[in-house]
Formats: structure tokens, sequence, C-alpha cells
């Protein structure tokens, strides 16, 4: 068994992570960690955290054999952790209760959140709206307009979402928006961070509300692969997307002991690694701080955060949590890229072969599980974490794919039954 007790007391994993706070946040973050310490381990806590994951995220997630999907690729069998599934269509909801149930008994009605793909922003707009917290929502302007559906959610729940002007317009310049709220504000406001990024306790507290991923699968995968017939007891390799890693350090961090499961984040590559245009941090970055936190980061000689680029919003992030930079230092866990075209194949080829539409962020964890499978056999097997559903995606997956919603020929000046009209085809990102 792979011997691995992270973080240590002060938040560290190895030489990252840590707390690299303003002094005004300092004494927010002890207030955290004192209460984080406190109900990490309360019993009633802990079984109201529970009830909400069955009552109301629908938990256990299942876990998917994508037979035809698996059979068309040959090679290893593919299995799916659909997370998708959830209340909100993505694995932030998990984090996200956890956090609100803190606030609540912290004493701090204002919520506030950062976004990218929107799933984080949705989940806490959704939490809020239960227990009756205020939310505000910060979101880049350009993930604004890609990611509209998910905006129209969040209002539709009661959230207040800005958006962010300022900088590349995404996710890392609506986490410094955050942080200058929280700034300010302190006193009355819980900022719910949704990745394992950020000034500890926030790496391993998400971390810690995400694993409840991993530890279904450790029960689910036995009787799946015994299914087929099949001698392993866990799967051959285990396969996630990562931007900031939440989702990845849920399903990584109960396999971490498993030391004949391979654990592969899978980057952004948007248009290559050999190009300027991705956001492979881990690969491609360095030692830094950024948000709190010492990992690794896309920056330049002088040390200035680099622009990213992805075709999904959630993973166009230039840092990572400190702990997959952790894993990666130990060769515990190995991180490869998928391009933006890759990830849009997989997407089209999961929709067309098990009738699931992942989303973006996930489709780069399918594409690379493609790959693997054709170089393994038969009997061996790859679990990848489904994180998120694609409905928020079909306005961009229409425009990178030149397709329009009325592209047959039947369908173009389609009347409806007891009008004259002819419908106009609708804006693809509405």
């Amino acid at each position: 068994m792979f011997d691995y007790q992270y973080p240590d007391a002060a938040g560290h994993f190895g030489p990252y992570g840590g707390s690299f706070a303003s002094e005004t946040l300092t004494f927010a973050l002890q207030e955290l960690r004192a209460a984080w310490a406190r109900y990490q381990h309360d019993t009633q806590f802990q079984a109201e955290y529970q009830r909400e994951l069955a009552h109301f995220v629908g938990r256990p997630s299942p876990v998917y054999h994508a037979q035809r999907l698996s059979a068309e690729i040959g090679g290893a069998q593919i299995f799916l952790k659909r997370e998708d599934l959830n209340h909100t269509g993505a694995h932030k909801i998990n984090n996200v209760i956890g956090q609100a149930m803190l606030a609540k008994r912290m004493g701090k009605p204002r919520i506030i959140a950062e976004t990218g793909a929107g799933q984080h922003g949705v989940a806490t707009a959704t939490i809020c709206a239960r227990y009756g917290l205020e939310c505000i929502v910060y979101m880049g302007a350009e993930d604004v307009k890609r990611q509209s559906p998910n905006v129209f959610r969040m209002k539709l729940l009661g959230a207040t979402v800005v958006p962010v002007e300022s900088g590349s317009k995404t996710l890392k310049d609506a986490l410094n928006e955050a942080m200058r709220d929280w700034v300010a504000n302190v006193d009355n406001t819980f900022y719910i961070i949704g990745t394992v990024a950020g000034p500890a306790p926030y790496p391993a507290m998400v971390r810690d509300f995400q694993r409840v991923i991993g530890e279904e699968c450790l029960t689910q995968m036995p009787e799946l692969l015994a299914s087929l017939n099949l001698a392993a007891q866990q799967p051959d390799a285990v396969v996630a997307c990562v931007g900031g890693g939440s989702n990845a350090m849920g399903i990584f961090h109960p396999y971490i002991p498993f030391e004949a499961t391979r654990l592969i984040g899978v980057e952004a590559a948007g248009e290559g690694l050999d190009t300027d245009k991705h956001a492979a941090s881990l690969q491609k970055g360095s030692s830094g701080v950024l948000h709190g936190n010492r990992t690794f980061i896309l920056q330049d000689k002088d040390g200035q955060i680099t622009e990213t680029h992805s075709i999904s919003a959630g993973l166009g992030y230039p840092g990572v949590g400190p702990e997959p930079a952790w894993l990666q230092a130990l060769g515990r866990a190995q991180y490869v890229g998928i391009t933006d075209s890759e990830a849009l194949q997989a997407f089209h080829h999961l929709c067309r072969t098990e009738g699931i539409i992942p989303a973006l962020e996930s489709s780069h964890a399918v594409a690379y599980a493609m790959k693997l499978a054709k170089e393994m056999r038969p009997e061996q097997s790859i679990l990848v974490n489904l994180s998120g559903r694609g409905d928020k995606d079909i306005g961009t997956v229409a425009d990178l794919s030149g397709e329009d919603f009325y592209d047959r020929p039947s369908m173009r000046g389609l009347k409806v039954k007891g009008s004259d009209k002819q419908h106009e085809p609708h804006h693809r990102n509405v």
C-alpha cells in the first residue's frame, strides 16, 4: 500500500499548498480552519451531510459500463462514474453542500463563489436557495457568453451573477474578484471555493467533500468487474480531467493507496502543448504562488500569470491545486494533455455510442480513456470520472462543429400546427 498522509498541520503537500493571504483574510481563514477542525469529525454534521447527499443530490451515483464504446474502441473496458446524474448535473454539489453547512454553523448569511463553466455557480446558487442564503457568483465575462444557460439557471435560483471584465475575463479573473469581495465583507461572508486550490484549509477540505466519488467506486467496481468475469477487484487506471482538480482529487484520493491502479489526470492541451494556447499547468507550468497557495502555475519569466485557452471554460485555469502537483512530484499520478479537437471528437463519440452527452471538461477524460484503452488488454479496465453533463455546452459544440439545429431540409421553414407563421431557428446560445 502507498503510504500517504497529507496535508500537514499547516496545509502543506510537500512544498506545495500553505496559506498566502492578506492580513485581512488571515483571521477569516483561522476561523474557517477552526470550524472545519470541529465539524469534519462531528457525528451530527456528518450525518446531515450524508442525508443531503442521499436525498438532495441523489447519491450514490452509478458506475456505468460503456459497453458499445469499449467494443468500438477495442482493448480495455471503459467504465464511467456518472457524476453527471447528480442534482445540478455535476460533481460540484458534493463540495458546495458541505461548505454551505459550515457557513450556516459559522453564522455567515452571505455566500460568494467563483465559476468558470458555471456548474459550481449553479450548485452554489442551488444550495443557497435551499438554505435561504444570499448568493453572489463571480464569472468571467467571456465565460458568461459561452455558458449562458448556466447563467440563466443561477439567476432563476436567486443568485446575483457578476460578470468580470478584467484580464482574460475567465476563471482566474473571477476568482480574483471573489477574493476582493471577501476582503471587503469578511465579517458576514463565506467564500465557497469550488476547487482544491486556494489557501489552507480549502484544498484538503474540498477534497474531503469530494472524495465520496472515489469511496463509492471502491465498493461499486468489484461487483461490476466480477459481472464481466474480470479477475481484478479495482480498475487498472482511473482517469479524470484536471482544471483546478476537484473532480480528479475526488476520485483519485481513495485510490492513492492502491498502487496497482494508475491515476491519470487530463489537462486541456487547447491548440497543442507546443503552442501558447493551452491550460496545462502541470505539464507546462512552474512553481509559484497563485490565489493563496504554492503550486504549479502558468507564468512568464517575470512571474506574471499567462492567459490560458481551452474549449472548456472549466479547465481554463492557469494553475492547479497543490495536491495534484504533489502527486505528480511523488510519481503517484501522471498528467497528460488532450486538445480541443480531440475533446470535441470524444464528446460526439460518447453521444452517439452511449446516449450520454458529456460536459466538454469531462470529454477530455473520455478522449484520453479512448486512447489508453487501445493500448490495454480486454480483461483490463479504465474508470473515467464523468464529472458533468453537457447541456451547458451544446451551443458551443454546435458553433465549433459548424452545425445548425435546423440542419435537415425537412426542418427548415418548419410550421407549427394551428399557425401560418414559420419558425426562425433559435439562437444557439439561448
